[in-house]
């Protein structure tokens, strides 16, 4: 039994690291160019702003941060109360900013980090607001263990008319050092036309 669970926990940690896809999506890979690419994300801590850095160095894209009118507690252990209460409740608090021209994006990578195995409310708030008919969503999650959960299913039931592709999730603890990770997936998601 042991074993077994030490086996469990080295996968669970390898995965976290380096990524991994989430099942109900089948890999796809989008074709674009740099200005149709927009890099949203909401980010408590700064480990999902460092991975939206990132892609968007990747990219070329536009980058968004995400931002609730109402800040979130700095003190985590009341962020993480005010968040479980949100997340249960399907709360969608408003936002202090909209993305200027959105029509023009066809690609967003929307990231997040995993809130009680789901979205963060502001990108729920994000994903209602704008029209997403004709847009590919390649989500990308931070977490602290539990991956990918049921963020990218819960996006897709908040957006249902948008197109989704495998998505990213990635440790909040080795987000610094998965840079390679983070290159490699956005490799497999899209392809840069110039």
């Amino acid at each position: 039994m042991r074993k077994k669970v030490m086996a469990w926990m080295m996968a669970a940690s390898f995965f976290g690291a380096a990524g991994c896809q989430a099942a109900e999506t089948p890999a796809q890979k989008v074709q674009t160019r740099p200005e149709k690419i927009l890099v949203a994300y909401y980010s408590w801590g700064g480990n999902t702003r460092f991975a939206a850095e990132k892609i968007r160095e990747i990219t070329g894209g536009t980058l968004f941060e995400i931002r609730p009118v109402k800040a979130y507690p700095s003190n985590y252990r009341a962020c993480v109360e005010q968040a479980r209460k949100e997340c249960r409740k399907g709360t969608r608090p408003a936002l202090a900013a909209k993305v200027e021209n959105f029509e023009k994006y066809d690609v967003i990578f929307l990231g997040t980090p995993n809130w009680w195995s789901t979205m963060a409310p502001p990108v729920r708030t994000f994903l209602t607001e704008g029209d997403f008919s004709g847009k590919t969503v390649i989500p990308f999650v931070t977490h602290g263990g539990g991956g990918m959960a049921d963020c990218e299913r819960d996006m897709r039931k908040v957006c249902p008319k948008a197109t989704f592709v495998r998505g990213g999730a990635f440790s909040g603890s080795g987000i610094r050092s998965a840079g390679n990770a983070l290159e490699k997936w956005v490799g497999e998601t899209v392809e840069i036309k110039k």
